[in-house]
């Protein structure tokens, strides 16, 4: 007897997958309130996790870490373990250096940590499961974490600590549908190369949560990156990686007068560059830049100004930043309290990005910008990446391109503006302001070479790729999602 088999179901491009994620992003960002979570309860809840433990952040001498030490030849300091992560030298020639280049401390990891958020559709919107963690180096100790926020000597067990909750939906093929599976940096000029894996899995089940977890749709995320200090480094890179390009046929139908929403959305809108001409920019920018990375034994740095102490490695000026010793304590982590080194920024940095409109389509933008700790020279960067301090007073460097369009520019212009914090895990109360300005009408189109116009759903797309867009960048990305 004949028996009629089930017809395959057709295969799905990466294209077409994306897309139809697109769409359910675009719900869940459309959707501001949750019963899972009411929205006017997220802070309150935010605060009672910080309550309920006990935590400390002390900075102490560097002679007062536990299992860390100077080595003998050339200084670096290391854990005793060999994991986790140095303090090393870095001697850098790069375009715009002074000649014989520049050296400085540098923070190195070669190995990749998880970034990941669990997702599930409640009610018919997609939610995503976000963590009140504490990290040290946090200006407020606990902001909204992903799901799982681990380095790979969290996961392997180097650090002796309690078992990380969900980790197994990222780790177990089978488990969960990818939504988002990227390696993408960090900040280039503390990190010598560090990438992380940033991850977004579906899972169609119930699960067990706890206090410090919760499920929100994108909406009320949004809102929350509205304030100053609630979403984390993390959660911001991830979510940045959310596809949004093709998300309907008219996706930008509605109150759209801000054009944020075809910007993402709609692919087919009028653009500048086509992507090809976009690559092509970027390999040849990547081709013809200088960038020579050669780790040096810590003590080394001392030759550009960097003043040694029992408790801080400073740089002379007093700009750029500091390496400092802490002594932290946290109830709620997978270890009750360790001792580590980390970077204390001098100064804020102010990260923004010009938006204006072109062939009328909204339009960012970025430069191709050369940092110390690149792995591949160069990645897309806001407008303006800079420390405006560093650009006024004695021994002021110049002014970047474009940095008094933005400090200028009259407040009705600054479309979104806030504080965020960095990644608190390695830098100590390091913030900067982000901001997203509208450029006036007679902005010129013409840009200097490392320079161009590209849409959010452009770089949304880059986004699928590791290496192309720098964390300041994804910040920006998701920060503009509040504007529609």
């Amino acid at each position: 007897m004949l028996v009629d088999l089930p017809t395959p179901a057709a295969p799905v491009s990466f294209a077409e997958d994306r897309a139809r994620t697109a769409g359910r992003v675009l719900l869940s960002a459309r959707t501001p309130e949750s019963a899972a979570m009411p929205a006017d309860l997220v802070r309150p809840w935010l605060a009672e996790q910080a309550r309920r433990g006990e935590y400390r952040v002390t900075p102490v001498p560097f002679s007062l870490l536990r299992g860390w030490h100077f080595e003998e030849d050339g200084g670096n300091l290391r854990h005793e373990s060999g994991r986790f992560f140095s303090v090393e030298g870095l001697h850098v020639t790069a375009d715009g250096l002074p000649p014989g280049g520049r050296r400085q401390p540098i923070i190195v990891q070669p190995e990749v940590g998880l970034l990941g958020i669990v997702a599930r559709e409640i009610d018919g919107v997609l939610h995503f499961l976000m963590q009140a963690k504490m990290e040290p180096g946090n200006i407020n100790s606990f902001q909204l974490s992903p799901t799982v926020q681990a380095t790979r000597s969290n996961f392997t067990g180097v650090h002796r600590g309690r078992r990380i909750p969900f980790l197994d939906l990222f780790l177990e093929r089978g488990r969960s549908r990818v939504l988002v599976d990227v390696l993408q940096s960090e900040q280039a000029d503390w990190f010598l190369a560090k990438r992380n894996r940033n991850m977004i899995v579906e899972i169609d089940e119930d699960v067990e949560t706890g206090e410090e977890f919760r499920w929100l749709t994108l909406g009320q995320l949004l809102r929350l990156l509205r304030l100053d200090n609630v979403v984390n480094m993390d959660s911001r890179s991830v979510l940045a990686c959310l596809p949004t390009a093709g998300a309907g046929p008219r996706a930008a139908d509605g109150p759209d007068d801000t054009g944020v929403l075809r910007s993402f959305h709609d692919p087919a809108a009028p653009s500048v560059h086509g992507m090809s001409e976009i690559l092509s920019w970027l390999t040849g920018v990547r081709a013809v830049r200088e960038l020579d990375q050669r780790r040096v034994p810590l003590r080394e740095v001392e030759e550009d100004g960097w003043l040694f102490s029992g408790t801080e490695i400073g740089h002379r000026s007093g700009r750029r930043f500091r390496v400092i010793g802490a002594d932290v304590a946290a109830s709620n982590r997978e270890v009750g309290s360790w001792t580590q080194p980390m970077i204390q920024p001098q100064v804020p940095g102010l990260m923004a990005l010009l938006v204006k409109r072109i062939r009328g389509t909204l339009h960012a933008l970025v430069q191709a910008r050369v940092d110390v700790g690149h792995l591949n020279v160069a990645e897309l960067a806001p407008t303006v990446h800079c420390r405006p301090a560093d650009h006024t007073g004695p021994g002021r460097e110049p002014f970047p391109p474009f940095l008094a369009d933005v400090l200028t520019a009259p407040a009705e212009r600054f479309r979104y503006d806030g504080v965020q914090s960095e990644e608190g895990g390695r830098f100590y109360h390091a913030e900067n302001r982000y901001a997203v300005v509208e450029a006036p009408d007679d902005f010129p189109e013409e840009l200097p070479a490392d320079y161009a116009w590209l849409t959010f759903a452009q770089l949304t797309e880059l986004l699928a790729h590791g290496n192309y867009l720098n964390v300041e960048l994804r910040t920006l990305v998701v920060c503009a999602h509040t504007l529609y």
